[in-house]
């Protein structure tokens, strides 16, 4: 009986895996590629990744006297991180950009208190706008590896093209036909079957996997000793901000769908956690880590809500950090390919956060406009990144990213119209014909 509980565990355990494997893998893809990386450089972040993303799962599984939120919350690397990771490390070099991580998960570890009393600060306007924002500014690279990525020479080539529509098409018809789990393994799949096309088409060399070891231990500074640099320890900062936000959200859903009422203390123990996992990302070389809200669907999905489900997932994740030549394998994935399946994750996530919206006031003027200005903002700096190119570069890496600028807005300008005037919106006048068609 004993036995069959825990391959029960187990099985439930792979299922929240292979429901997060997909987006855990992108991220250092998309950073890795992007700042240049070898074969051999690229396969350790995706294992490093890996591992270090069951150690956090770990952190927040277990409900301590600090540390931990205790809810079935398996962590992943964000996507927010994405686009400032690329520019802090094409500007200052990758050892910055791990110095940026741990000072921000020190930032976060030491106010998580004050975060978890400023929560009202976040309401569902600005954890849906942050979400859509994230989401949208994301869309352009998942466009572009579409292509073959940004500056590859066959780039838009009809082979590309043929390959990332094909992984799009395959992955809305198991949305379509499929049912149950295999439904919410649709982008993992479609992945899988894209990159066994792009072998027949010749298109995936299996070098970097033959070459890769079976085994191998995590590497503290692998990219060499983090550098402290003013800017991007402040742009990292803001990302763990709306990390928290976002995150926040995952709890409050968790804690919903589990019966299980969360506190300001709750919450403080989430962000402590959560914080601790972007040291321990800055430290092996991996990623700020986030709660991933697909799996909260796979914990609706089937029922089990305790966490000995996710601490199985956690040590799932460990072991496959510790084979390098299953991260290998990430690393052959065509840019089409995974071009096909990030637009389907980022729309997804731009959907989300419209989601969210659903429970907003649009009755009120002020919640238009934080919408209005924030998503404006963010779309409009990702769209012209030199918008603010004459400023000075350590104030430009912080509000040259769509993703930070848009979040700002929508923090400052919820604070603004909702806590610093303290007045009453006035309802929407209806708009006179005239107008309209003005």
């Amino acid at each position: 009986m004993k036995e069959t509980k825990k391959m029960r565990v187990f099985s439930l355990g792979i299922q929240h895996v292979l429901a997060m494997y997909a987006g855990a893998i992108l991220v250092p893809l998309l950073v890795g590629r992007a700042l240049n990386l070898t074969a051999e450089q690229l396969a350790y972040l995706v294992s490093i990744d890996l591992l270090t993303c069951g150690i956090a799962t770990w952190l927040q599984a277990r409900k301590g006297k600090y540390l931990g939120i205790g809810l079935p919350a398996v962590l992943g690397s964000s996507f927010v991180a994405v686009t400032p990771m690329i520019a802090i490390g094409s500007q200052y070099g990758i050892p910055a950009i791990y110095g940026s991580i741990i000072a921000a998960g020190l930032f976060i570890v030491i106010f998580a208190v004050f975060f978890s009393k400023i929560v009202k600060l976040f309401p569902p306007v600005v954890i849906g706008t942050v979400v859509t924002i994230i989401g949208l500014a994301l869309i352009p690279t998942g466009i572009k590896n579409m292509a073959g990525g940004a500056n590859s020479e066959n780039f838009g080539s009809l082979d590309n093209l043929a390959l990332s529509f094909g992984v799009l098409l395959f992955i809305l018809i198991l949305n379509r036909y499929a049912r149950g789990f295999v439904k919410s393994l649709a982008v993992l799949l479609g992945i899988i079957v894209g990159t066994l096309i792009a072998a027949i088409m010749g298109k995936v060399n299996f070098a970097s996997v033959q070459e890769a070891s079976w085994f191998h231990l995590p590497q503290p500074f692998y990219f060499g000793w983090p550098t402290f640099e003013i800017g991007p320890i402040i742009t990292m900062i803001i990302v763990g901000t709306v990390v928290i936000i976002e995150s926040t959200g995952v709890f409050m859903a968790l804690s919903k769908i589990c019966d299980q009422p969360i506190n300001e203390q709750d919450l403080a123990r989430g962000y402590r956690a959560e914080g601790l996992a972007f040291v321990l990302g800055g430290i092996f070389n991996a990623f700020p880590y986030n709660t991933f809200a697909q799996n909260v669907g796979l914990v609706q999905l089937s029922k089990v809500k305790t966490t000995n489900v996710v601490v199985a997932a956690g040590g799932i994740l460990v072991f496959l950090g510790l084979i390098p030549k299953v991260a290998a394998f990430a690393t052959i994935i065509p840019s089409a390919v995974l071009g096909g399946a990030t637009v389907v994750l980022f729309g997804m996530v731009v959907s989300s956060g419209i989601k969210m919206l659903q429970n907003v006031d649009f009755g009120k003027q002020s919640n238009l406009l934080i919408v209005a200005c924030s998503v404006s903002l963010g779309l409009g700096v990702t769209a012209v990144p030199d918008l603010f190119a004459q400023l000075p570069q350590s104030i430009r890496i912080i509000v040259s990213d769509g993703i930070i600028t848009g979040s700002l807005s929508a923090i400052l300008l919820n604070v603004f119209f909702n806590l610093a005037l303290k007045k009453e919106n006035l309802p929407i006048q209806p708009v006179q014909a005239q107008e309209a068609h003005t």
